[in-house]
C-alpha cells in the first residue's frame, strides 16, 4: 500500500526524524491562507500524488507571497500531471502539500529495503540525493553505501555510525545521522514496510539534518496488524476495476492491449502476457484468480474483464492443482451463461481431470458459441489472437 509524501512526513516525525512543518490544502484559497499562516517569506507547493517526476512536470513551484501560492496551487488543481511515471493521459491532482522552503547546502539520499538477494532489509545511503537511486546507482556505482541489516536484531549502531561516516558527517552531525538512521530502521520494521525512503535528507546552510521528502510504501499481507496505517489509504487514484478485483479478492492489473488474461498464478499470468505477445497480441490486463477456481470468483473476474471496453478476446489458462479441471471448467461455464462471453474466449486447461473438463467445455460451445479449447498455452495464444482480428 502507497501513502502520500505528506502521511509519510507525518509519521516519520512521529518516529523522531526531523520533518519540517507543512500543511495540507485542497483549494487555492486554503493554498494562500496557509502560506500567510505558516508564516515564511519563501516556501514550496507540491503536488500530493503517487507519481514521482514533480518538478520537471511544474507541480512543484516556489512561492514568495499568498497571491503565487494562490496561483501554484489554482494550477496544479485545475492540471492534469503528465511526468515519465504518468503516462500521457496524466492524473489528477487533489491534494497540495505547503512547507517552509530550506536553504540547502546538501542533499543525501537514505532508504530502507526489501534485499531479496540477502533474505533481509538492507538499508540504502548516497551523497548524491535529490534524483532518482536508480539512476545513481547505474551511472555512480561506488556512490552507493549498502548494509544488510540482521533478521532478528535490526540495524547495529555500529552500522548506523559507519554509515554517518561514509556519507561523509562528522562530529555532532554523524550522531544525528546515525540516530536518525537508526530510528528509520525501527520504523521500517515495526511498521512493516516493503520500502521507507527519504530522498533527499537535507543538511541546511545552519547545520541542521532534514528530511524534507519521503515515500513509504508498506507490506499489504500486514496491514492487519495496522488499522491506522490502513485508514490512510487513498483509492482516488487506482483504476475502479482494481478496487473492485481487490474487493473480490482477485489480483487484477489494467493494461492497454486487446486480449484479456484469466489466470491462476502470479508466475503463470506473467507467462501467458508473455507468450500473448509472442503470438502478436497485446495482453489487455493481468488478472490472477488464485489457486482454487470457484463460480463466484470467475463470474466477477468476467465481469471486471468484460467492463473494459478494450477487451476483444480472453484467454483462460488454468492449471488445476488445489481445484480440479472439471470442477473450474464448471465454474467457467456458469460464469459464461450468467455473464455472456459477447467477445472470444479460448480456455486451456491442465491439470487433474483435464479430459473431463475438454468434454464439458465442447459440450457446453452449443449455448456459448464464442469459447473454444485449447491443446496447449501456444495453441491458446494463436487462436485468441486470430479471433481478435
Amino acid at each position: 500500500m502507497k501513502i502520500h509524501e505528506y502521511q509519510a512526513r507525518e509519521l516519520l516525525a512521529k518516529a523522531g526524524i526531523p520533518v519540517p512543518a507543512a500543511r495540507v490544502v485542497e483549494t487555492a484559497d486554503q493554498a494562500a491562507a496557509a502560506f500567510e499562516e505558516n508564516g515564511f517569506s519563501l516556501q514550496v507547493v507540491k503536488a500530493q500524488v503517487f507519481a514521482g517526476g514533480r518538478g520537471k512536470a511544474g507541480f512543484v513551484k516556489l512561492v514568495k507571497s499568498g497571491a503565487e501560492a494562490r496561483a501554484a496551487a489554482d494550477f496544479m488543481l485545475t492540471h492534469r500531471m503528465i511526468s515519465v511515471q504518468t503516462g500521457p493521459e496524466g492524473i489528477v491532482v487533489k491534494k497540495l502539500l505547503l512547507a517552509a522552503a530550506v536553504d540547502i547546502a546538501h542533499e543525501y539520499y537514505l532508504g530502507m529495503v526489501l534485499d531479496r538477494d540477502r533474505s533481509t532489509v538492507s538499508m540504502i545511503a548516497s551523497a548524491q540525493g535529490g534524483v532518482e537511486i536508480e539512476t545513481v546507482a547505474h551511472e555512480h556505482p561506488e556512490a552507493i553505501i549498502k548494509e544488510p541489516l540482521h533478521p532478528a536484531l535490526g540495524m547495529q549502531s555500529f552500522q548506523a555510525r559507519k554509515t554517518a561516516l561514509g556519507l561523509g558527517f562528522t562530529g555532532k552531525q554523524a550522531q544525528v545521522v546515525a540516530d536518525l538512521l537508526l530510528k528509520l530502521a525501527r520504523f521500517f520494521i515495526n511498521y512493516d514496510c516493503s520500502i521507507a525512503e527519504i530522498n533527499p535528507l537535507v543538511l541546511t546552510k545552519d547545520g541542521k539534518i532534514l528530511a524534507i521528502d519521503a515515500k513509504v510504501n508498506f507490506d499489504d499481507n500486514a496491514l492487519f496488524r495496522h488499522p491506522d496505517i490502513l485508514a490512510l489509504k487513498d483509492d482516488s487514484e487506482t483504476d475502479a476495476l482494481e478496487i473492485r478485483a481487490a474487493a473480490a479478492n482477485l489480483n487484477y492489473i489494467k493494461l492497454d492491449g486487446e486480449i484479456a488474461c484469466l489466470v491462476n498464478g502470479a508466475g503463470l499470468a506473467m507467462a501467458t502476457m508473455d507468450v500473448i505477445q509472442l503470438h502478436g497480441g497485446q495482453p489487455a490486463n493481468f488478472l490472477d484468480v488464485g489457486g482454487g477456481v470457484k463460480a463466484e470468483g470467475a463470474i466477477e473476474a468476467f465481469r471486471i474483464i468484460l467492463s473494459d471496453k478494450k477487451v476483444r478476446g480472453i484467454l483462460v489458462n488454468i492449471f488445476g492443482g488445489i481445484a480440479r479441471c472439471d470442477l473450474i471448467a464448471e465454474a467457467l461455464i456458469q460464469a459464461g451463461r450468467e455473464v455472456g462471453f459477447k467477445v472470444p474466449v479460448v480456455v486451456r486447461l491442465e491439470g487433474t481431470n483435464v479430459e473431463k473438463a475438454r468434454t464439458m467445455l465442447g459440450a457446453a460451445r452449443h449455448e456459448l458459441p464464442t469459447l473454444q479449447v485449447a491443446d496447449d498455452l501456444n495453441d491458446a495464444a494463436k487462436k485468441i489472437v486470430a479471433a481478435t482480428r
